[in-house]
């Protein structure tokens, strides 16, 4: 801990939307080398606390930021608490599954296109490892090369 100061805001338009005394704790970051400066309203809770409160909350929004880059959640299909937690627990489940696929197949493929892969042949009876090796089929020469085939009887 550097300080631990009470503070209040000078600009008049500021001080108007926010009258009340802030509290602005300095802390040492021994670990990472630098100084970090906290705002809080909070004029009671000791000051190693608000620090150790703050880092807490660095940590939630690192995962946020994890989520936000590697499950690609576009919008939420439900409002509540609960539909949430679901699409989260899927979404993580659907990760660490594709991961768990590419470790155990040595498949060579980035995520995403794993992802979309499987998205197109979900339906489909062929084996993982067919449907991602590198190769690609190469389609069955027309009897007749001017004739486009329509469908694949």
């Amino acid at each position: 801990m550097r300080s631990d100061q009470i503070v209040m805001f000078k600009d008049r338009r500021t001080r108007a939307k926010y009258p009340q005394p802030l509290r602005r704790v300095s802390f040492l970051d021994t670990e990472q080398r630098r100084r970090l400066v906290f705002m809080t309203n909070d004029l009671v809770l000791p000051t190693l606390s608000v620090a150790q409160l703050y880092r807490c909350r660095w940590q939630i929004e690192l995962l946020f930021k994890w989520i936000k880059q590697h499950l690609r959640i576009k919008h939420f299909f439900g409002t509540s608490a609960n539909a949430v937690k679901t699409q989260l627990w899927v979404a993580i489940s659907v990760y660490v599954l594709v991961a768990i696929i590419r470790k155990e197949l040595q498949i060579d493929r980035s995520r995403a296109e794993i992802l979309q892969i499987l998205s197109i042949t979900l339906l489909e009876q062929t084996p993982l490892f067919t449907v991602l090796a590198n190769e690609s089929p190469l389609p069955e020469p027309s009897p007749d090369p001017n004739q486009l085939m329509l469908f694949d009887f």
